[in-house]
């Protein structure tokens, strides 16, 4: 069968693997910045072990073409680490050698993926005598040993018996979920895991990393995402760590650590009281971030987060906690000060960056800014989004004795934003993100990033009229402008409150399953698709909204929210 590999055709012989015919063409490479990692095929991504046409469907009488390879019509094209689904694939394969290796070094420890930090991935391991120094040298051997990461298909009910036998109830616990009578996993000598998604075809791919101690555990470092073939900087967040760490406990409180724990909280019924608790402590962090603003005597709170954190919510719940305090809250957009579309200048390719900071009039706001803090009035610009033009409605501020104005937006957290003379004592800054604490299980976390486009899809489709694929088309663009205009600054916050809630899973699953479901495979979405609906597989689906208050962060995305009647 003749194949366009990135535009290269070759015949592949029955019984070739993709890895074979990728060497074949010269594809391959040494640095992993070039690295075929996986390939993508008619919108699905294959290991590099697949084999286009496979002994046994070639017989004298007829050839059999693969589901694949018929819908692709033969085109191949590879994914390196630069795309990020080649970056996610590095990531499971290095998850799995780090189990592995933790494996080997302490059978029978519990090993648990706790948070990203940075360009890091921080791992709790519950070993009085665990050494990072040790784990290094373990996964340094196992990556010179090039050992091949073969899937292996085996009944579910071995795999069950597998994981409870080495400890991961948790692991076991959730594929009681599984409606298919098997599962495929990854094995060597006796160790056997899987990452809910491809692996690369082995273990020498993993060729730029970095193992550092940290509290309990310790630090993953991946390659740089702008030079892969070195090794990111080690960071220190402290205070992002901190919230990372508040998150954990928040878990064990309300003894929901894992989707399993999750799934069985939604069949006993206590989901409505892991709600309750879950809506006191954002009430408590509300409340003690009122204080602080109180004792800092701040006029001003600079309030940022990534998309779908639920600034909008907190926002409007700190202004409620502020009159309390007897304070008068004012609440504005740093959107407001976007200058004029077409006096954006394009970037190098020709297009609009409209998350970049020079999209926002910094000279106007922080004239503003200062005049409001020195106690002078000032006419505030509206944007307006349908022309796409700047507008001046008579719109004038004043702060008075007890006023406190509440500035949202992408960028507040960035010092361009504010005046050089400023008194940092009248700025309060918080940053507001979804740090999801809950994982799949032990060796599989959820990221943040997939909350929020969980949330953003269901907001956006019964609030915007926008349909899946227009949610996630947009979906990269936006977490660039983030890596590139929110996360460097985050640290920089005064306070960062973690917006997730432990019971959402189970009730986005009612929004947005069905909703997912209606994705064909022709459309561009569809692979991403097909991998969340694979996690909510395994979500029990809550139907509890009456139990969810209408000022809930979750109300923002889901609808009834009483700030936004």
């Amino acid at each position: 069968m003749e194949l366009k590999i990135d535009g290269k055709a070759i015949i592949a012989q029955p019984g070739q693997t993709l890895l074979e015919l990728i060497r074949q063409l010269g594809l391959d490479s040494d640095v992993l910045s070039q690295k075929p990692l996986a390939a993508k095929i008619a919108g699905e991504v294959f290991n590099l072990n697949y084999i286009p046409v496979r002994q046994k469907d070639v017989t004298p009488e007829r050839v059999s073409i693969r589901r694949a390879m018929a819908a692709s019509h033969g085109e191949i094209h590879l994914l390196r680490y630069t795309d990020g689904v080649g970056k996610d694939l590095y990531a499971r394969t290095a998850q799995f050698i780090l189990f592995l290796a933790l494996h080997r070094l302490y059978p029978g420890a519990r090993a648990k993926m706790n948070c990203t930090v940075g360009n890091s991935l921080y791992i709790e391991v519950r070993r009085a005598d665990f050494s990072a120094a040790a784990l290094a040298d373990e996964v340094r051997a196992i990556v010179a040993k090039n050992i091949p990461l073969l899937r292996k298909r085996i009944p579910l009910k071995d795999a069950v018996a597998h994981f409870r036998r080495a400890g991961q109830q948790d692991k076991a616990s959730l594929l009681s979920l599984r409606q298919e009578d098997y599962f495929d996993v990854y094995t060597y000598e006796d160790f056997a895991d899987y990452h809910y998604g491809e692996l690369a075809p082995s273990t020498g791919y993993l060729q730029v990393w970095g193992i550092d101690p940290a509290e309990g555990g310790f630090l993953f470092r991946y390659p740089d995402d702008n030079a892969p073939d070195t090794l990111s900087k080690a960071e220190q967040l402290p205070n992002f760590m901190a919230v990372c760490m508040e998150g954990e406990r928040w878990c064990e409180l309300m003894a929901c650590e894992t989707v399993a724990d999750l799934n069985d909280l939604v069949e006993s019924g206590k989901i409505r009281e892991l709600i309750r608790v879950n809506e006191a402590l954002h009430e408590k962090r509300y409340a003690q971030i009122a204080d602080e603003v109180i004792r800092r005597g701040a006029k001003a709170v600079m309030l940022a987060g990534p998309s779908s954190s639920g600034k909008t919510t907190s926002a409007n719940r700190l202004a409620t906690q502020l009159r309390v305090h007897g304070k008068q809250p004012i609440l504005m957009s740093l959107d407001d000060y976007y200058i004029d579309r077409h006096l954006i200048p394009p970037g190098p390719d020709g297009k609009l960056d409209l998350e970049h900071i020079n999209t926002i009039d910094t000279a106007l706001f922080r004239k503003h800014l200062s005049l409001l803090l020195s106690g002078q009035a000032v006419e505030l610009p509206s944007f307006n989004f349908k022309t796409g033009k700047r507008e001046w409605n008579g719109h004038k501020l004043h702060l008075e004795k007890d006023s406190v104005v509440i500035i949202e937006g992408l960028h507040a957290l960035n010092p361009a934003l504010l005046p050089e003379d400023l008194d940092n004592s009248l700025v309060f800054r918080l940053y507001v993100s979804p740090l999801l604490p809950l994982n799949l299980d032990d060796h599989n976390r959820i990221p943040t990033s997939l909350l929020r486009l969980l949330r953003r899809t269901v907001r956006d489709y019964e609030t915007r009229g926008a349909s899946v694929a227009q949610t996630m088309s947009m979906w990269d663009s936006v977490r660039s402008g983030e890596k590139r205009w929110i996360f460097p600054y985050q640290e920089n916050a005064d306070t960062i409150f973690n917006s997730s809630t432990l019971y959402e899973l189970a009730v986005l699953k009612k929004h947005i399953y069905p909703i997912l479901l209606q994705v064909q495979p022709e459309e561009s979405c569809y692979e991403q698709v097909r991998r969340i609906v694979k996690v909510l597989n395994y979500v029990r689906q809550a139907d509890v909204d009456d139990e969810i208050p209408p000022t809930s962060l979750v109300r923002e995305f889901i609808g009834g929210n009483s700030f936004y009647r």
